[in-house]
């Protein structure tokens, strides 16, 4: 009897934190390090136990957003008018189907709405969408401040929202323990070659009412059968790029992942962009990208965990 190994791939990983922070200090690295890598070996293990690439990223996205360290699920930042605003999306590559929320509240997965919405009608929902969703699934209302982003607005809102002060508590209470701020992703490879991304986010903080991230688009999240990309960053920057989208396509195209990551943060460079992305091909081929001062990802190529936590500053793209 033929076996059915023959037939199967190295499952691959990456997954995102944010970027743009700086972190100062090796234990600024080291404890941001310590939650990407649980998160990349509990995911894995789920791809080597037969999970699609779709239910490896959802549950990455879970719990990436109820870790308080970073900008999505529990601990997102507050907007301008002290609420909380999420967005979230799913693209399962093999089916090139994308679904998401936008400005969605009171929920702890934001991720779980985008699953939801894969097999329906009306794969995109606003606030007001996403609050109709949340009440026909029957998910608990949940309230993802944080005790930090709190102090942090307050803050905000005493400098009248300047925004030299987005960011103060955030960076000076942990640095040596947070990402600060940014969105979160995960990208997978399973064992049958296809391919998932995700994206969540809490935005960018003391942003306008009513402002969309770049998360629940095709600009900052996109996958086909060839390609996953995940992005972070400023989400205006990504949408002005169409950055997963480019990347993705140029894949397709026929480039490398390393040579579509290196023409796409050439060009955003020049534009004066900040933002990093990851990413994934069917080959197998793990790839980042960033403009920021560091982009927070960690991977897992089948063999090892590595990551990005100390990449020079500046423009950095690099495969694996």
């Amino acid at each position: 009897m033929p076996s059915m190994s023959v037939d199967r791939v190295q499952p691959k990983l990456i997954i995102h934190g944010g970027a743009g922070s700086s972190l100062k200090g090796k234990g600024g690295a080291e404890a941001v390090r310590r939650s990407l890598h649980k998160v990349v070996e509990e995911v894995y293990a789920l791809l080597l136990a037969g999970a699609t690439a779709t239910e490896a990223v959802v549950t990455g996205c879970q719990l990436l957003e109820d870790d308080p360290r970073f900008n999505a699920g529990t601990g997102s930042v507050l907007q301008s008018d002290g609420q909380i605003r999420m967005s979230a999306a799913l693209m399962d590559g093999a089916r090139q189907r994308f679904s998401g929320v936008i400005n969605t509240s009171r929920v702890k997965n934001p991720i779980e709405l985008a699953l939801f919405l894969q097999t329906s009608d009306d794969r995109v929902l606003s606030d007001m969408g996403s609050a109709e969703l949340l009440r026909e699934l029957q998910l608990p209302l949940y309230d993802p401040l944080t005790e930090l982003r709190l102090q942090e607005w307050i803050q905000e809102r005493e400098g009248n929202f300047n925004r030299a002060m987005a960011g103060v508590v955030a960076e000076k209470e942990l640095i040596s323990e947070s990402a600060g701020r940014g969105t979160i992703g995960v990208v997978a490879l399973d064992h049958h070659g296809r391919l998932a991304a995700g994206t969540s986010t809490g935005g960018k903080g003391f942003e306008r009412i009513g402002r969309v991230s770049d998360s629940a688009m095709p600009a900052g999240n996109y996958a086909t059968s060839e390609a996953a990309i995940s992005c972070t960053g400023i989400g205006e920057d990504i949408i002005d790029e169409c950055l997963a989208a480019k990347i993705v396509i140029r894949v397709t195209d026929g480039h490398s992942l390393y040579s579509s990551f290196e023409k796409s943060f050439k060009e955003a460079e020049k534009n004066r962009r900040d933002f990093g992305a990851i990413g994934l091909t069917a080959t197998g081929e793990i790839g980042w990208g960033k403009t920021s001062e560091v982009l927070l990802a960690a991977y897992h190529t089948g063999d090892r965990i590595g990551d990005t936590l100390e990449l020079p500053d500046g423009m950095e793209v690099g495969t694996v």
